[in-house]
């Protein structure tokens, strides 16, 4: 009985270590999505909120998932170099503009997609840096 007990325990320890174990895939996009937290929080939460909610008529939520995904490959484009002009975003037109993130590296700009588009009701998964390079080439 006493060796059904810890052999119950044991294996009962193994299944719980591999639940818990993640892919090296889920911790690269875990650790861009809270890097891309703290740099959504100092360069885009003054404008479109602190859960992406947009401010009224004048900055577009970022809570939209079938706008976020039509215009992925947009994204790196619209952090980097700003956005002018009308965006209708779930129905809702703003014309306000976006200043430019110039300086951002493709680094912190895939973080930052990578919370974007996972946080706030999203699930797009991965973002890369060479993402963003091939985005921004096809933007210029």
């Amino acid at each position: 009985m006493r060796n059904l007990i810890l052999c119950s325990v044991i294996c009962a320890v193994f299944v719980l270590m591999i639940a818990s174990c993640q892919t090296a895939d889920n911790l690269e996009r875990d650790m861009y999505y809270t890097n891309g937290r703290d740099i959504y929080i100092k360069h885009c939460q003054n404008c479109h909120g602190a859960k992406g909610e947009g401010l009224a008529a004048l900055t577009p939520p970022l809570t939209d998932t079938v706008f976020l995904k039509a215009n992925k490959q947009k994204l790196a484009c619209i952090i980097k170099n700003g956005l002018k002009g009308e965006i209708v975003v779930h129905g809702k037109s703003f014309n306000d503009q976006m200043p430019p993130n110039g300086t951002m590296a493709d680094i912190d700009i895939a973080q930052v997609i990578v919370y974007i588009t996972n946080a706030n009701g999203n699930n797009q998964g991965m973002y890369t840096p060479a993402q963003v390079a091939a985005d921004l080439a096809a933007c210029r």
